[in-house]
């Protein structure tokens, strides 16, 4: 563990990939904050995410996202698990660069499936194909994934393995993380 403050950890990916589950749990091996941002923005609209997208849309609930990533969380000693559309808005990775490392979670289609087959809070996946709807959201979504930070792939792997991969990573960018001057937009 090191002393002294800690840029963030964004924990990104699609749904089902292990985000809450290993950023709990890199938390609290690090000593850091844990935080799901579907959580945070539920607590603050005293509603759940499939309400929020049921009576205000998709579009208002990533507005609340931007706001979440702007202004609801500290800038540092967090572990973020980030809701899975929330990077492809716009400027949005840049805005996570600046405040800490992004590593990216991977998963499967069917890997995917599994995990989240019969889960009511999933609102992009109460389809009538959700094996469907995760491939063409997959699609669309893989290249911004990919391109933001290190991935890690989560089939057939354990909790307690996938976290402790992602913290050796995290632990090795900390070190360029603090060396680049926030002038120059943080961490590349």
């Amino acid at each position: 563990m090191m002393k002294g403050d800690l840029p963030n950890l964004y924990l990104v990916g699609f749904m089902g990939v292990g985000k809450s589950s290993v950023g709990r749990r890199v938390a609290e091996r690090l000593k850091l904050a844990f935080i799901d941002s579907d959580q945070a923005i539920e607590e603050k609209e005293r509603k759940s995410v499939s309400e929020i997208f049921a009576e205000q849309g998709e579009g208002a609930f990533r507005v609340m996202e931007r706001e979440f990533v702007k202004s609801g969380h500290p800038d540092k000693n967090c572990v973020v698990a980030c809701g899975g559309g929330l990077v492809l808005l716009p400027g949005i990775l840049d805005m996570l660069r600046v405040k800490g490392i992004i590593i990216c979670l991977y998963a499967s289609e069917k890997t995917i499936l599994n995990r989240t087959s019969g889960n009511p809070y999933r609102p992009l996946l109460n389809v009538e194909n959700p094996q469907q709807r995760i491939r063409e959201l997959l699609k669309e979504r893989n290249p911004v994934y990919t391109n933001a930070g290190p991935c890690i792939v989560t089939d057939g792997r354990g909790i307690a393995n996938v976290a402790e991969h992602v913290e050796r990573i995290f632990l090795r960018e900390v070190e360029d993380f603090q060396s680049v001057p926030k002038s120059e937009g943080g961490h590349s």
